[in-house]
């Protein structure tokens, strides 16, 4: 299994079309966001995790997404186990609470356990506005 896409975003829909087929429709994107209150904060956004599982894969997988701020120390982790169908895709939809002291940036590296690729997301926090 492979991750295609990894994401901040503020919603996702899935609508079929002809085919049959899917159509995943991300919006609101985003690698920055100006904090609701002045430091310190805690921000609570969602990540978007697709992954593809080829024909010939069992479909069983886990996803591990380790949120590391600036200084590479982690400050959250999730661990979810999943299925997809061979030959399809799905998403995992991950929403951490992250606390931020002052305005920075933390990454999601984001890998399939056992030993898949990183894929790597960084989410800027702004100062209020």
């Amino acid at each position: 299994m492979d991750i295609v896409s990894a994401v901040f975003a503020e919603n996702i829909e899935l609508r079929p079309v002809p085919g049959p087929s899917t159509r995943v429709d991300l919006t609101g994107i985003m690698f920055s966001l100006a904090a609701p209150s002045p430091p310190p904060v805690t921000i609570t956004p969602h990540l978007i995790v697709l992954v593809r599982c080829r024909s010939d894969e069992d479909g069983e997988g886990i996803l591990e997404v380790v949120f590391r701020d600036e200084s590479g120390a982690q400050v959250a982790r999730n661990v979810s186990p999943f299925n997809v169908e061979p030959g399809k895709f799905t998403y995992r939809l991950v929403r951490a609470e992250l606390e931020f002291a002052e305005p920075g940036t933390v990454e999601a590296h984001c890998r399939l356990l056992p030993d898949g690729a990183t894929t790597t997301v960084p989410l800027t926090l702004l100062p209020p506005l």
